[in-house]
């Protein structure tokens, strides 16, 4: 037998990291994907300054004066596509994407942080009156608050009441015909 002891990472006596309190509030939710994203955009960002360290000499040295200048346009307008425009379109598709979601329940208000175009956490404070789920679903979002969406993994949230509330699942369902939608549907036939 050995006298060293285990280290246990879901020890029970140990607090889970959505137990711990913050000063933005209770951890709620941690998004999987935050280290790819970042990786991806540093990746995306690291070519691009590359691609523009070659291409200077390049086109400066006169790498491609043999081509008409014809090609020597589209050769231009190819290399800039390429290094200005997939950083762009990588921070326009994962700008909503949650790192993070915390939840102040003396507040009632949530604090979602994102990363900012140069990889920076952006945090956003919001209230739960504020969430507006999309009724069609969007590309990239899950649900929007103050007039941004933001996308979140149902199955990332340590406890699915947290995300029921998030969305305003937990409020009471309103059955409720308005007798107004009633008398014009009449109306119409």
């Amino acid at each position: 037998t050995s006298n060293r002891q285990s280290f246990n990472m879901f020890d029970s006596d140990m607090p889970k990291p959505h137990e711990l309190e913050t000063p933005d509030g209770r951890l709620l939710y941690k998004g999987l994907l935050a280290n790819i994203v970042v990786k991806v955009k540093f990746f995306s960002y690291s070519t691009s300054v590359l691609g523009i360290a070659l291409m200077t000499p390049i086109f400066w040295h006169g790498g491609i004066a043999h081509y008409n200048l014809f090609a020597q346009v589209v050769i231009y307008f190819m290399s800039i596509g390429f290094i200005l425009v997939s950083p762009t379109v990588l921070h326009y598709l994962s700008k909503g994407y949650v790192v993070r979601l915390y939840y102040d329940a003396e507040k009632d208000q949530y604090t979602v942080v994102t990363y900012n175009l140069i990889l920076r956490e952006k945090k956003v404070q919001f209230l739960q009156e504020d969430v507006k789920v999309p009724e069609l679903r969007r590309m990239f979002t899950t649900f929007m608050a103050k007039g941004k969406g933001y996308l979140v993994n149902e199955g990332s949230f340590y406890r699915g009441s947290d995300y029921d509330h998030l969305m305003g699942y937990d409020k009471p369902f309103d059955m409720e015909i308005p007798i107004e939608d009633v008398k014009k549907e009449a109306s119409k036939e």
